[in-house]
Protein backbone atom coordinates (compact mmCIF):
# COMPACT_ATOMS: atom_id res chain seq x y z
CA UNK A 1 0.00 0.00 0.00
CA UNK A 2 1.39 3.38 -1.00
CA UNK A 3 0.39 6.67 0.61
CA UNK A 4 1.03 10.00 -1.15
CA UNK A 5 1.78 12.81 1.24
CA UNK A 6 1.08 16.30 -0.19
CA UNK A 7 2.71 19.17 1.62
CA UNK A 8 0.76 22.40 1.93
CA UNK A 9 1.91 25.59 0.24
CA UNK A 10 3.50 27.01 3.39
CA UNK A 11 5.65 23.92 3.84
CA UNK A 12 6.75 24.00 0.21
CA UNK A 13 7.60 27.69 0.51
CA UNK A 14 9.62 27.07 3.66
CA UNK A 15 11.51 24.28 1.94
CA UNK A 16 12.24 26.53 -1.04
CA UNK A 17 13.43 29.31 1.26
CA UNK A 18 15.67 26.98 3.24
CA UNK A 19 17.17 25.57 0.04
CA UNK A 20 18.20 29.06 -1.13
CA UNK A 21 19.25 30.43 2.24
CA UNK A 22 16.41 32.93 2.43
CA UNK A 23 15.86 34.98 5.57
CA UNK A 24 12.96 37.21 6.59
CA UNK A 25 12.95 40.93 5.98
CA UNK A 26 13.46 42.79 9.25
CA UNK A 27 12.70 46.48 8.49
CA UNK A 28 9.01 47.31 8.23
CA UNK A 29 6.87 50.33 7.46
CA UNK A 30 5.59 51.62 10.82
CA UNK A 31 1.89 52.24 11.34
CA UNK A 32 -0.31 53.20 14.29
CA UNK A 33 -3.91 52.46 13.35
CA UNK A 34 -5.46 48.98 13.10
CA UNK A 35 -4.90 47.27 9.73
CA UNK A 36 -2.49 50.12 8.85
CA UNK A 37 -5.36 52.34 7.73
CA UNK A 38 -3.29 55.39 8.68
CA UNK A 39 -1.01 54.64 5.71
CA UNK A 40 -3.95 55.22 3.38
CA UNK A 41 -4.65 58.53 5.08
CA UNK A 42 -1.00 59.54 4.71
CA UNK A 43 -1.19 58.73 0.98
CA UNK A 44 -4.44 60.66 0.56
CA UNK A 45 -3.01 63.71 2.33
CA UNK A 46 0.14 63.47 0.20
CA UNK A 47 -1.90 63.38 -3.01
CA UNK A 48 -3.65 66.59 -2.01
CA UNK A 49 -0.37 68.28 -1.07
CA UNK A 50 1.27 67.95 -4.49
CA UNK A 51 4.27 66.20 -2.92
CA UNK A 52 3.06 62.60 -3.05
CA UNK A 53 6.33 60.78 -3.50
CA UNK A 54 8.35 63.05 -1.25
CA UNK A 55 5.87 62.38 1.54
CA UNK A 56 6.79 58.70 1.42
CA UNK A 57 10.55 59.20 1.36
CA UNK A 58 10.83 58.59 5.10
CA UNK A 59 9.33 55.13 4.60
CA UNK A 60 10.87 54.10 1.28
CA UNK A 61 14.34 55.15 2.39
CA UNK A 62 14.28 53.13 5.63
CA UNK A 63 16.24 50.34 3.93
CA UNK A 64 16.70 48.81 0.51
CA UNK A 65 14.01 46.18 1.24
CA UNK A 66 11.12 46.84 3.63
CA UNK A 67 8.08 44.85 4.68
CA UNK A 68 4.71 46.55 4.78
CA UNK A 69 1.45 45.23 6.20
CA UNK A 70 -2.00 46.52 5.37
CA UNK A 71 -5.49 45.05 5.86
CA UNK A 72 -3.93 41.91 7.27
CA UNK A 73 -1.85 41.21 4.17
CA UNK A 74 1.79 41.97 3.55
CA UNK A 75 4.17 42.81 0.75
CA UNK A 76 7.54 44.40 0.14
CA UNK A 77 8.82 47.81 -0.87
CA UNK A 78 12.24 47.65 -2.49
CA UNK A 79 14.75 50.36 -3.27
CA UNK A 80 17.60 48.01 -4.11
CA UNK A 81 18.97 47.93 -7.69
CA UNK A 82 19.82 44.21 -7.50
CA UNK A 83 16.30 43.29 -6.46
CA UNK A 84 14.74 45.57 -9.09
CA UNK A 85 16.93 44.00 -11.77
CA UNK A 86 15.77 40.56 -10.63
CA UNK A 87 12.11 41.51 -11.08
CA UNK A 88 12.53 43.35 -14.37
CA UNK A 89 15.02 41.01 -15.97
CA UNK A 90 16.72 37.99 -14.43
CA UNK A 91 13.53 36.61 -12.78
CA UNK A 92 11.08 38.33 -15.13
CA UNK A 93 8.96 35.20 -15.67
CA UNK A 94 8.31 34.90 -11.93
CA UNK A 95 6.22 38.10 -11.78
CA UNK A 96 3.03 39.46 -13.27
CA UNK A 97 0.93 42.63 -13.19
CA UNK A 98 -1.65 41.38 -10.69
CA UNK A 99 -4.02 44.11 -9.53
CA UNK A 100 -2.59 46.66 -11.96
CA UNK A 101 -4.79 45.08 -14.60
CA UNK A 102 -7.91 45.78 -12.52
CA UNK A 103 -7.04 49.46 -12.19
CA UNK A 104 -6.23 49.98 -15.86
CA UNK A 105 -8.93 48.08 -17.75
CA UNK A 106 -11.72 50.73 -17.71
CA UNK A 107 -9.49 53.21 -19.53
CA UNK A 108 -7.12 51.08 -21.60
CA UNK A 109 -8.80 47.73 -22.16
CA UNK A 110 -6.67 44.82 -23.38
CA UNK A 111 -3.07 45.57 -24.33
CA UNK A 112 0.59 45.50 -23.37
CA UNK A 113 0.06 47.38 -20.07
CA UNK A 114 -2.71 45.07 -18.83
CA UNK A 115 -1.52 41.69 -20.09
CA UNK A 116 0.86 38.96 -18.97
CA UNK A 117 2.11 35.73 -20.48
CA UNK A 118 1.39 34.73 -24.07
CA UNK A 119 -1.20 37.49 -24.59
CA UNK A 120 1.39 40.11 -23.62
CA UNK A 121 4.08 38.47 -25.77
CA UNK A 122 1.78 38.56 -28.78
CA UNK A 123 0.78 42.19 -28.22
CA UNK A 124 4.37 43.25 -27.69
CA UNK A 125 5.60 41.57 -30.85
CA UNK A 126 2.93 43.34 -32.89
CA UNK A 127 3.87 46.71 -31.42
CA UNK A 128 7.61 46.02 -31.66
CA UNK A 129 7.32 45.36 -35.36
CA UNK A 130 5.67 48.73 -35.86
CA UNK A 131 8.34 50.65 -33.98
CA UNK A 132 11.11 48.87 -35.91
CA UNK A 133 9.48 50.20 -39.07
CA UNK A 134 9.13 53.70 -37.61
CA UNK A 135 12.80 53.82 -36.56
CA UNK A 136 13.84 53.25 -40.18
CA UNK A 137 11.99 56.40 -41.25
CA UNK A 138 13.35 59.94 -41.12
CA UNK A 139 12.05 62.52 -38.66
CA UNK A 140 10.19 64.66 -41.17
CA UNK A 141 6.84 63.63 -39.70
CA UNK A 142 7.76 65.64 -36.60
CA UNK A 143 8.46 68.85 -38.51
CA UNK A 144 4.91 70.08 -39.00
CA UNK A 145 4.03 69.33 -35.37
CA UNK A 146 7.11 71.10 -34.04
CA UNK A 147 6.43 74.11 -36.29
CA UNK A 148 2.87 74.22 -34.97
CA UNK A 149 4.16 74.05 -31.39
CA UNK A 150 6.64 76.89 -31.91
CA UNK A 151 4.00 78.99 -33.65
CA UNK A 152 1.52 78.46 -30.82
CA UNK A 153 4.12 79.46 -28.24
CA UNK A 154 4.99 82.57 -30.27
CA UNK A 155 1.32 83.57 -30.39
CA UNK A 156 1.10 83.14 -26.62
CA UNK A 157 4.10 85.42 -26.16
CA UNK A 158 2.98 88.34 -28.32
CA UNK A 159 3.51 90.59 -25.33
CA UNK A 160 7.17 90.37 -24.29
CA UNK A 161 6.13 90.55 -20.65
CA UNK A 162 3.69 87.67 -20.93
CA UNK A 163 4.35 84.64 -18.77
CA UNK A 164 3.61 81.51 -20.78
CA UNK A 165 2.76 78.16 -19.22
CA UNK A 166 4.33 75.79 -21.73
CA UNK A 167 2.96 72.50 -20.33
CA UNK A 168 -0.45 72.55 -22.12
CA UNK A 169 1.34 73.20 -25.42
CA UNK A 170 3.65 70.23 -24.83
CA UNK A 171 0.68 67.98 -24.11
CA UNK A 172 -1.11 69.08 -27.28
CA UNK A 173 2.11 68.60 -29.27
CA UNK A 174 2.71 65.03 -28.09
CA UNK A 175 -0.95 64.14 -28.59
CA UNK A 176 -0.65 65.32 -32.18
CA UNK A 177 2.54 63.39 -32.95
CA UNK A 178 1.24 60.22 -31.32
CA UNK A 179 -2.13 60.29 -33.09
CA UNK A 180 -0.30 60.89 -36.37
CA UNK A 181 1.80 57.79 -35.71
CA UNK A 182 -1.05 55.57 -34.56
CA UNK A 183 -4.07 56.77 -36.51
CA UNK A 184 -2.43 58.20 -39.62
CA UNK A 185 -3.58 61.76 -39.02
CA UNK A 186 -3.12 64.34 -36.28
CA UNK A 187 -5.49 65.15 -33.48
CA UNK A 188 -5.83 68.68 -34.92
CA UNK A 189 -8.24 67.47 -37.62
CA UNK A 190 -10.95 67.54 -34.95
CA UNK A 191 -12.77 70.79 -34.04
CA UNK A 192 -11.17 72.74 -31.19
CA UNK A 193 -14.14 72.14 -28.88
CA UNK A 194 -13.77 68.39 -29.31
CA UNK A 195 -10.01 68.60 -28.73
CA UNK A 196 -10.51 70.59 -25.52
CA UNK A 197 -13.12 68.14 -24.24
CA UNK A 198 -10.84 65.23 -25.00
CA UNK A 199 -7.87 66.85 -23.26
CA UNK A 200 -9.95 67.45 -20.12
CA UNK A 201 -11.22 63.88 -20.14
CA UNK A 202 -7.75 62.50 -20.80
CA UNK A 203 -6.25 64.50 -17.93
CA UNK A 204 -8.97 63.51 -15.49
CA UNK A 205 -9.00 59.84 -16.49
CA UNK A 206 -5.20 59.68 -16.17
CA UNK A 207 -5.35 61.21 -12.70
CA UNK A 208 -7.95 58.73 -11.46
CA UNK A 209 -6.11 55.91 -13.22
CA UNK A 210 -3.01 56.76 -11.19
CA UNK A 211 -4.97 56.63 -7.94
CA UNK A 212 -6.63 53.33 -8.88
CA UNK A 213 -3.24 51.72 -9.53
CA UNK A 214 -2.18 52.61 -6.00
CA UNK A 215 -5.34 51.09 -4.55
CA UNK A 216 -4.38 47.71 -6.06
CA UNK A 217 -7.15 45.15 -5.44
CA UNK A 218 -9.39 47.89 -4.03
CA UNK A 219 -9.39 49.79 -7.34
CA UNK A 220 -12.99 48.82 -8.24
CA UNK A 221 -14.16 50.67 -5.11
CA UNK A 222 -12.91 53.94 -6.60
CA UNK A 223 -14.87 54.33 -9.80
CA UNK A 224 -16.48 57.79 -9.81
CA UNK A 225 -19.15 58.50 -12.45
CA UNK A 226 -16.98 61.25 -13.91
CA UNK A 227 -14.20 58.70 -14.42
CA UNK A 228 -16.56 56.39 -16.30
CA UNK A 229 -17.65 59.28 -18.50
CA UNK A 230 -14.05 60.40 -19.13
CA UNK A 231 -13.01 56.85 -20.10
CA UNK A 232 -15.91 56.64 -22.53
CA UNK A 233 -14.94 59.95 -24.17
CA UNK A 234 -11.33 58.82 -24.61
CA UNK A 235 -12.31 55.40 -25.94
CA UNK A 236 -14.95 56.88 -28.27
CA UNK A 237 -12.31 59.26 -29.61
CA UNK A 238 -9.96 56.37 -30.37
CA UNK A 239 -12.85 54.46 -31.94
CA UNK A 240 -13.59 57.44 -34.21
CA UNK A 241 -10.09 57.34 -35.69
CA UNK A 242 -9.88 53.56 -35.95
CA UNK A 243 -13.32 53.33 -37.57
CA UNK A 244 -12.29 56.00 -40.06
CA UNK A 245 -9.28 53.92 -41.06
CA UNK A 246 -11.39 50.77 -41.37
CA UNK A 247 -13.90 52.57 -43.62
CA UNK A 248 -11.03 53.74 -45.79
CA UNK A 249 -9.78 50.15 -45.99
CA UNK A 250 -13.21 48.89 -47.02
CA UNK A 251 -13.50 51.60 -49.70
CA UNK A 252 -10.02 51.71 -51.21
CA UNK A 253 -8.56 48.33 -50.30
CA UNK A 254 -6.12 47.05 -47.72
CA UNK A 255 -2.91 48.09 -49.49
CA UNK A 256 -3.92 51.73 -49.92
CA UNK A 257 -5.15 51.77 -46.35
CA UNK A 258 -1.80 50.44 -45.18
CA UNK A 259 0.00 53.30 -46.93
CA UNK A 260 -2.15 55.84 -45.10
CA UNK A 261 -2.85 54.06 -41.78
CA UNK A 262 0.05 51.61 -41.56
CA UNK A 263 0.25 51.25 -37.76
CA UNK A 264 -3.48 50.64 -37.40
CA UNK A 265 -3.96 48.41 -40.46
CA UNK A 266 -1.01 46.18 -39.59
CA UNK A 267 -2.50 45.56 -36.15
CA UNK A 268 -5.86 44.79 -37.73
CA UNK A 269 -4.25 42.28 -40.11
CA UNK A 270 -3.02 40.29 -37.14
CA UNK A 271 -5.92 40.69 -34.71
CA UNK A 272 -8.98 40.96 -36.98
CA UNK A 273 -10.82 42.62 -34.11
CA UNK A 274 -11.38 46.37 -34.32
CA UNK A 275 -12.04 46.66 -30.57
CA UNK A 276 -8.76 45.00 -29.66
CA UNK A 277 -6.91 47.16 -32.20
CA UNK A 278 -8.35 50.28 -30.59
CA UNK A 279 -7.29 49.09 -27.14
CA UNK A 280 -3.73 48.42 -28.27
CA UNK A 281 -3.53 51.90 -29.74
CA UNK A 282 -4.83 53.44 -26.52
CA UNK A 283 -2.03 51.79 -24.57
CA UNK A 284 0.59 53.38 -26.79
CA UNK A 285 -1.26 56.67 -26.92
CA UNK A 286 -1.43 57.21 -23.18
CA UNK A 287 2.29 56.51 -22.86
CA UNK A 288 3.27 58.56 -25.89
CA UNK A 289 1.20 61.55 -24.91
CA UNK A 290 1.63 61.91 -21.16
CA UNK A 291 5.13 60.68 -20.45
CA UNK A 292 6.72 62.47 -23.39
CA UNK A 293 4.99 65.76 -22.61
CA UNK A 294 6.11 65.47 -18.99
CA UNK A 295 9.74 64.87 -19.99
CA UNK A 296 9.80 67.97 -22.22
CA UNK A 297 8.13 69.95 -19.46
CA UNK A 298 10.52 68.96 -16.69
CA UNK A 299 13.51 69.62 -18.97
CA UNK A 300 12.46 73.21 -19.57
CA UNK A 301 11.43 73.54 -15.93
CA UNK A 302 15.07 73.04 -14.96
CA UNK A 303 16.73 74.70 -17.94
CA UNK A 304 15.24 78.09 -17.09
CA UNK A 305 16.23 77.61 -13.44
CA UNK A 306 19.83 76.85 -14.35
CA UNK A 307 21.13 79.61 -16.70
CA UNK A 308 24.57 78.00 -17.09
CA UNK A 309 23.05 74.71 -18.25
CA UNK A 310 20.65 76.56 -20.55
CA UNK A 311 23.46 78.62 -22.10
CA UNK A 312 25.57 75.53 -22.79
CA UNK A 313 22.67 73.67 -24.38
CA UNK A 314 21.70 76.67 -26.53
CA UNK A 315 25.27 76.86 -27.79
CA UNK A 316 25.20 73.17 -28.73
CA UNK A 317 21.86 73.25 -30.58
CA UNK A 318 22.88 76.43 -32.45
CA UNK A 319 24.91 74.20 -34.78
CA UNK A 320 21.74 72.50 -36.03
CA UNK A 321 20.67 74.10 -39.36
CA UNK A 322 17.40 75.99 -39.00
CA UNK A 323 16.37 75.64 -42.64
CA UNK A 324 16.58 71.83 -42.76
CA UNK A 325 14.65 68.96 -41.23
CA UNK A 326 16.28 67.70 -38.05
CA UNK A 327 17.72 64.21 -38.52
CA UNK A 328 18.78 61.42 -36.21
CA UNK A 329 22.37 62.07 -37.24
CA UNK A 330 22.09 65.71 -36.14
CA UNK A 331 20.65 64.71 -32.78
CA UNK A 332 23.41 62.13 -32.28
CA UNK A 333 25.92 64.99 -32.48
CA UNK A 334 24.34 66.74 -29.47
CA UNK A 335 25.76 64.84 -26.49
CA UNK A 336 24.91 67.50 -23.93
CA UNK A 337 21.26 67.43 -24.97
CA UNK A 338 21.21 63.70 -24.25
CA UNK A 339 22.85 64.36 -20.87
CA UNK A 340 20.04 66.80 -20.07
CA UNK A 341 17.41 64.23 -21.04
CA UNK A 342 19.12 61.55 -18.97
CA UNK A 343 19.08 63.89 -15.99
CA UNK A 344 15.40 64.76 -16.49
CA UNK A 345 14.47 61.09 -16.76
CA UNK A 346 16.53 60.36 -13.68
CA UNK A 347 14.69 62.83 -11.49
CA UNK A 348 11.28 62.38 -13.16
CA UNK A 349 11.21 58.85 -14.62
CA UNK A 350 8.57 57.79 -17.13
CA UNK A 351 6.99 55.42 -14.61
CA UNK A 352 7.53 56.89 -11.15
CA UNK A 353 6.20 53.91 -9.20
CA UNK A 354 5.80 50.27 -10.18
CA UNK A 355 4.63 46.99 -8.71
CA UNK A 356 4.72 43.31 -9.59
CA UNK A 357 3.13 40.21 -8.07
CA UNK A 358 4.82 36.84 -7.84
CA UNK A 359 3.08 34.29 -10.07
CA UNK A 360 5.03 31.49 -8.40
CA UNK A 361 7.21 31.13 -5.34
CA UNK A 362 10.53 32.79 -6.00
CA UNK A 363 13.16 34.89 -4.24
CA UNK A 364 14.94 38.24 -4.33
CA UNK A 365 18.77 38.26 -4.25
CA UNK A 366 19.08 40.26 -1.05
CA UNK A 367 17.26 42.16 1.67
CA UNK A 368 16.80 39.36 4.21
CA UNK A 369 18.31 38.89 7.66
CA UNK A 370 19.57 41.47 10.16
CA UNK A 371 22.18 42.81 7.72
CA UNK A 372 19.88 42.76 4.67
CA UNK A 373 22.32 40.69 2.62
CA UNK A 374 20.53 37.34 2.51
CA UNK A 375 18.03 36.27 -0.17
CA UNK A 376 14.35 36.90 0.52
CA UNK A 377 11.60 34.33 0.02
CA UNK A 378 8.74 35.65 -2.15
CA UNK A 379 5.71 33.35 -1.91
CA UNK A 380 3.30 33.21 -4.80
CA UNK A 381 0.90 36.16 -4.79
CA UNK A 382 3.24 38.49 -2.90
CA UNK A 383 3.25 42.08 -4.10
CA UNK A 384 6.59 43.84 -4.53
CA UNK A 385 6.58 47.56 -5.25
CA UNK A 386 9.27 50.14 -5.83
CA UNK A 387 9.62 53.83 -6.51
CA UNK A 388 11.85 54.62 -9.49
CA UNK A 389 11.60 58.21 -8.31
CA UNK A 390 13.53 57.32 -5.14
CA UNK A 391 15.77 54.75 -6.81
CA UNK A 392 17.10 57.46 -9.13
CA UNK A 393 17.98 59.66 -6.15
CA UNK A 394 20.13 57.13 -4.29
CA UNK A 395 23.37 58.76 -3.17
CA UNK A 396 25.09 55.35 -3.36
CA UNK A 397 24.72 55.54 -7.16
CA UNK A 398 24.39 59.22 -8.01
CA UNK A 399 26.52 60.85 -5.34
CA UNK A 400 25.94 63.39 -2.59
CA UNK A 401 24.33 65.78 -5.07
CA UNK A 402 21.79 63.20 -6.23
CA UNK A 403 18.98 65.70 -5.61
CA UNK A 404 20.53 68.34 -7.87
CA UNK A 405 19.78 68.76 -11.58
CA UNK A 406 23.28 68.34 -13.03
CA UNK A 407 23.47 66.90 -16.58
CA UNK A 408 27.28 66.82 -16.46
CA UNK A 409 27.15 63.71 -14.28
CA UNK A 410 26.37 61.70 -17.45
CA UNK A 411 29.15 63.03 -19.68
CA UNK A 412 31.90 60.45 -19.25
CA UNK A 413 29.58 57.46 -19.64
CA UNK A 414 30.64 55.87 -16.36
CA UNK A 415 27.43 56.61 -14.46
CA UNK A 416 25.25 54.56 -16.77
CA UNK A 417 27.59 51.61 -16.24
CA UNK A 418 27.59 52.09 -12.47
CA UNK A 419 23.81 52.29 -12.26
CA UNK A 420 23.29 49.18 -14.35
CA UNK A 421 19.93 47.83 -15.46
CA UNK A 422 18.43 47.98 -11.98
CA UNK A 423 19.73 51.41 -10.98
CA UNK A 424 18.62 53.55 -13.91
CA UNK A 425 15.17 52.71 -15.24
CA UNK A 426 14.36 55.59 -17.58
CA UNK A 427 11.98 53.74 -19.93
CA UNK A 428 11.47 50.67 -17.75
CA UNK A 429 13.90 47.78 -18.35
CA UNK A 430 14.19 44.14 -19.30
CA UNK A 431 11.59 42.45 -21.53
CA UNK A 432 9.05 45.22 -20.79
CA UNK A 433 11.34 48.10 -21.77
CA UNK A 434 9.38 50.79 -23.59
CA UNK A 435 9.18 50.03 -27.30
CA UNK A 436 8.68 53.72 -28.08
CA UNK A 437 11.89 54.86 -26.37
CA UNK A 438 13.67 55.89 -29.57
CA UNK A 439 10.54 57.56 -30.96
CA UNK A 440 10.07 59.53 -27.74
CA UNK A 441 13.70 60.65 -27.48
CA UNK A 442 13.72 61.85 -31.11
CA UNK A 443 10.43 63.69 -30.61
CA UNK A 444 11.62 65.35 -27.39
CA UNK A 445 14.97 66.30 -28.89
CA UNK A 446 13.42 67.78 -32.03
CA UNK A 447 11.05 69.94 -29.98
CA UNK A 448 13.76 71.20 -27.59
CA UNK A 449 16.12 72.09 -30.45
CA UNK A 450 13.55 74.19 -32.29
CA UNK A 451 12.19 75.91 -29.17
CA UNK A 452 15.67 76.98 -28.06
CA UNK A 453 16.44 78.23 -31.55
CA UNK A 454 13.14 80.11 -31.85
CA UNK A 455 13.29 81.64 -28.36
CA UNK A 456 16.94 82.38 -27.49
CA UNK A 457 15.83 84.65 -24.63
CA UNK A 458 13.73 82.04 -22.86
CA UNK A 459 14.06 82.51 -19.10
CA UNK A 460 12.44 82.11 -15.71
CA UNK A 461 9.90 84.88 -15.04
CA UNK A 462 10.73 87.31 -12.21
CA UNK A 463 9.33 86.12 -8.91
CA UNK A 464 8.87 82.53 -10.06
CA UNK A 465 10.05 80.14 -7.36
CA UNK A 466 13.26 78.19 -7.79
CA UNK A 467 12.85 75.55 -5.09
CA UNK A 468 15.33 72.73 -4.46
CA UNK A 469 14.61 69.45 -6.23
CA UNK A 470 12.04 67.55 -4.20
CA UNK A 471 10.16 70.63 -3.00
CA UNK A 472 8.60 71.47 -6.36
CA UNK A 473 4.92 70.69 -6.80
CA UNK A 474 4.17 67.53 -8.76
CA UNK A 475 0.96 66.42 -10.39
CA UNK A 476 1.00 62.66 -9.98
CA UNK A 477 -1.15 60.74 -12.43
CA UNK A 478 0.44 57.85 -14.28
CA UNK A 479 3.64 59.86 -14.34
CA UNK A 480 4.85 63.16 -12.91
CA UNK A 481 3.96 66.53 -14.38
CA UNK A 482 5.21 69.88 -13.08
CA UNK A 483 2.48 70.73 -10.60
CA UNK A 484 2.29 74.40 -11.53
CA UNK A 485 3.24 73.96 -15.16
CA UNK A 486 6.35 75.26 -16.89
CA UNK A 487 6.12 79.05 -16.67
CA UNK A 488 8.62 81.00 -18.75
CA UNK A 489 9.16 84.27 -20.53
CA UNK A 490 9.93 83.68 -24.19
CA UNK A 491 10.86 87.18 -25.37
Amino acid sequence: MYVTIVANCDQLDEAYGAQHGCKPVVPRVPYKWPLAIDLFKIQYDALRSGHTLEAFSKYINIEGTIKFEVFGGSGLIINDPKNIEAILSTHFEDYGLGSRRIGALPLLGEGIFTQDGTAWQHSRELIRRQFVRVQKQNLRDFTAHVDELVSALADAAVDSDTVVNMQPYFTEFTLGTTTQLLFGEPHSVLPKADRDALRESFDYASQIFGIRLRLADLAPLYNPPKFKKACKIVRDWATFFSDKAMRYKDTFGEEKAFDKYSFLVDLWREMRDEGLVRDQLLHILIAGRDTTAATIGWTFFHLVRNPDILARLKKEVADVPRDEHVTREMIAKLPYLRCCLNETLRLYPQLAVNVRFAVKTTMLPQGGGPDGRSPVLIPRGTGVGWSTYHLHRLESIYGKDARVYRPERWEDGELIKKAGLGGYVDFNAGPRICLGKNFALMEISYAIIRILQAFPNIRLPPGEQNLPVGQELQDLSIILFPGEGVKVQLK
